[in-house]
């Protein structure tokens, strides 16, 4: 009897290029994850538990806590429709803004689970449920998140005007500030930059049909198509007051927890603080920027930040942590709802849309009015 071999290729070339996607996946979950743990452990080594079961227990007005979770949820549906602007721009049809908002929800809820699914998933469900180039959706998500990093670049320069005495503080009182300025301030820092990025730009003209020169210029142009259309699209004003809204709510988050806690609300009445806007402002910016850090919706990264950032005005460290413990953890259970809540709206909408006929679809949208 004549013997049939498998074709299949089990050389180790073939299993190492096979391997190469598993281990990508992995490393893209279990690195975030450690990192959170990591910085989690960290933070709790020296934390008096008992204090802050005692702030949770008696000192935490949950009114406020209420206030921040509800204008998290406000925070996403503006961000939905800003982005809906966008999207008209590069030709997707207009969405329901229920259906903008969804996209949003279920990105921020997954990204407690995977950092950066949430930006996949959302552009995937906007391009199928839609039936447009998943290109051109990702080119209008990577506009989103770059207009979003102007913003807070210029977060940053207010704060180092309005709270410089506080941000002098952490670079001369704490290792980490320490090692920041120590780092920035050398001036070989900057010139290995710009040498490096000199010989990128040199590997990139030579070598630039290559598969990983041409990959970074993909997304290279996808960004800048992205953001380019912010500066022609219909909508230019509605999008910047939008991006207003955002990061309105975004501050608001922060300063309302203020409120929730006697330690914070001290902060309100210390002279020079106005209000206790130039603390919470300085608050903000510290966790907005730990958000560049790879971990599961900023857990770890964005604690320790706030920490730091409530500490520079005095705050004790376990009652610092005791607020970012809740801010955090109450903001998580808002997502996680709000995702649910996505994934229920998706299930019954895909079933809808698939046993409409394509052409009513059609129909559908161009009777759809440019206004809402």
């Amino acid at each position: 009897m004549k013997m049939t071999h498998s074709t299949k290729n089990t050389s180790p070339s073939h299993l190492k290029k096979d391997a190469r996607p598993i281990l990508k996946d992995i490393l893209h979950v279990v690195l975030p994850l450690g990192v959170s743990v990591g910085l989690i452990i960290w933070m709790f080594h020296r934390l008096d538990f008992h204090r802050i079961g005692d702030v949770l227990s008696h000192d935490c007005d949950f009114f406020w806590i209420g206030m921040m979770m509800f204008i998290t949820m406000l925070s996403h549906i503006i961000r939905g429709i800003r982005w809906g602007i966008q999207l008209r721009a590069a030709g997707v049809p207009r969405m329901p803004v229920v259906a903008e908002s969804v996209s949003i929800f279920s990105a921020y809820a997954l990204n407690l689970v995977v950092p950066y699914m949430g930006e996949a998933f959302r552009c995937i469900y906007v391009a199928r449920r839609e039936k447009v180039k998943l290109s051109t959706v990702v080119g209008t998500d990577l506009g989103d998140r770059g207009s979003d990093a102007v913003v807070v670049v210029c977060l940053l320069g207010v704060a180092l005007i309005v709270a410089h005495p506080a941000l002098m503080k952490f670079f001369d009182q704490y290792p980490l500030g320490k090692s920041l300025e120590n780092i920035f301030s050398h001036w070989e820092l900057w010139i290995g930059i710009l040498a490096a990025f000199g010989l990128f730009i040199l590997a990139d003209r030579r070598w630039k049909n290559k598969k990983f020169f041409s990959g970074i210029n993909q997304t290279v142009s996808r960004m800048w198509q992205g953001f380019k259309v912010l500066f022609f699209m219909k909508g230019r004003l509605a999008y910047v007051f939008l991006t207003i809204g955002i990061w309105t709510c975004y501050f608001l988050e922060t300063y309302c927890c203020f409120f929730a806690f006697p330690f914070t609300r001290e902060l309100i009445h210390i002279p020079g603080s106005a209000y206790g806007l130039i603390p919470g402002l300085v608050v903000f910016v510290f966790g907005s920027f730990s958000m560049a850090v790879p971990s599961n919706g900023g857990l770890g990264p964005w604690n320790i930040a706030v920490m730091y950032a409530l500490m520079l005005y005095g705050v004790s460290h376990t009652d610092a942590a005791a607020y970012s413990i809740v801010a955090w953890g109450f903001q998580a259970i808002m997502l996680v709802a709000l995702g649910i809540f996505s994934a229920f709206y998706i299930t019954i909408t895909n079933r809808r849309l698939n046993r409409t006929p394509t052409h009513a679809l059609k129909q559908q949208n161009s009777a759809t009015p440019d206004a809402r």
